[in-house]
C-alpha cells in the first residue's frame, strides 16, 4: 500500500476506522471472529492505522482492538480517544482536564494491552479547560513515552494554532468526503502551514456513498444515522442524487462506489489518510481496492462538481469546530 505522512508519522495511506465493529451502526456488536478477521486482513493488506476511542462501546472497541493485536502489535500505529464520556440519564461530557488525560491513557494502555499509544486524540475540545493545559498534559506523556504522537478531532482554527505552539499536533480528524467537503477545505491550508496531517472519517458518508442506503428502512432500529439529518425525508431524497453520480462514474471504470469515493479522498494528497470503517472482510478488501484506483484529471472535477449534502452532519453540532 502505499504511504501517508501524518506529521512525522507515515501510515498507510488507508487505515481502518474500527468503531462499527462495537457501537452506533447497524449490526454492531454481532460477530467478534469476523471483526476480528477484518483487523487481521488489514493487516495483511498493508493496513498499517487502526482508529479507536474509549468512548466506543465505551472501552469494548478498544478492548476487541487490543485483543486482535496480541501477537502483532509491531509495525501497527494505534489510534485512540479520549475526552468524552457518556452520562448514564444520556448526553455526555467533555473532559480535557490534565487528570482526565493521564486518567484515561491508562485505561486505554490496559485495555489495547500495549505499552505506547501511537496517536492520541483529544475526541472533542472541551470549552471549560484551555487547550494549553490539556496538550501540556499530551506533552508529558509523550516525554514518557505512553503516546508517540498526539492529535486533535473536529477542533476550529484558533484551537489548532494554541495546541501547536504547546506542542507539535501530528494530525487533525474530522469528517471529510465527497458529501462533507466543507471542513477540510476550509482547515487544510492551515494544516499544511505547520505540517500537520489530516485523518478523514466517515469518508463513505456514513456508508452512504457506497449506495447501499437508499431509504430509512435499510437501517437497523438502533443505528445512530437514523437521527442524522442527512438520512431522513427530503434530505435523503437530495443526497441520492450525489450516490448516484459517483454510481455513474463506478460504472464507467469497472469500480465500485466505494472506491470511487475514497479514490477522491486520496487524490486531494499525501497527506491525508482517511480511515472508513467496515467489520467485513469482504468491504475491507473492497475499500483497500481504491489504494490502486487513479482518477483522471475529468472524472475528479466532475466528482468536485457534485452539490454538497443537504442536512447537518450531526443533529447537535454544537461541539464541533471548537
Amino acid at each position: 500500500m502505499n504511504h501517508a505522512t501524518l506529521g512525522t508519522l507515515s501510515v498507510g495511506r488507508l487505515g481502518l476506522g474500527c468503531m462499527g465493529m462495537s457501537a452506533f451502526y447497524s449490526g454492531a456488536n454481532t460477530d467478534e471472529a469476523e471483526s476480528i478477521r477484518t483487523i487481521h486482513r488489514a493487516l495483511d493488506l498493508g493496513v498499517t492505522m487502526l482508529d479507536t476511542a474509549e468512548m466506543y462501546g465505551p472501552h469494548t472497541n478498544e478492548e476487541l482492538v487490543g485483543r486482535a493485536l496480541a501477537g502483532r502489535r509491531d509495525g501497527v500505529v494505534i489510534a485512540t480517544k479520549f475526552g468524552v464520556h457518556a452520562r448514564s440519564e444520556g448526553g455526555r461530557v467533555l473532559d480535557g482536564t490534565p487528570a482526565n488525560v493521564r486518567r484515561s491513557v491508562e485505561g486505554s494502555l490496559q485495555r489495547l494491552g500495549t505499552d505506547r499509544i501511537d496517536l492520541y486524540y483529544q475526541h472533542r475540545m472541551d470549552p471549560e479547560t484551555p487547550i494549553e493545559e490539556t496538550v501540556g498534559a499530551l506533552a508529558e506523556l509523550v516525554a514518557e513515552g505512553k503516546i508517540l504522537h498526539y492529535g486533535l478531532s473536529e477542533a476550529g482554527e484558533a484551537t489548532i494554532r494554541r495546541a501547536h505552539a504547546v506542542h507539535p499536533v501530528t494530525a487533525l480528524q474530522t469528517e471529510y468526503s465527497l458529501w462533507t467537503r466543507d471542513p477540510a477545505e476550509e482547515l487544510l491550508p492551515v494544516l499544511r502551514e505547520l505540517g500537520i496531517g489530516l485523518v478523514p472519517y466517515s469518508p463513505l458518508g456514513r456508508g452512504f456513498l457506497t449506495g447501499a442506503i437508499r431509504k430509512a428502512e435499510d437501517l437497523d432500529a438502533g443505528d445512530f444515522r437514523l437521527s442524522n439529518p442527512r438520512f431522513a425525508g427530503e434530505n435523503l431524497d437530495a443526497n441520492l442524487r450525489i450516490v448516484d453520480a459517483v454510481e455513474r462514474i463506478a460504472t464507467d471504470i469497472d469500480a465500485t462506489p466505494a472506491q470511487v469515493a475514497l479514490a477522491w479522498v486520496l487524490a486531494q494528497g499525501d497527506d491525508i489518510a482517511p480511515i472508513p470503517g467496515t467489520k467485513r472482510v469482504s468491504r475491507l478488501e473492497e475499500n483497500v481496492g481504491a489504494d490502486a484506483l487513479v482518477l483522471t484529471a475529468e472524472q475528479l472535477a466532475a466528482l468536485a462538481d457534485l452539490p454538497r449534502a443537504a442536512g447537518e452532519r450531526y443533529a447537535d453540532m454544537s461541539s464541533i469546530g471548537r
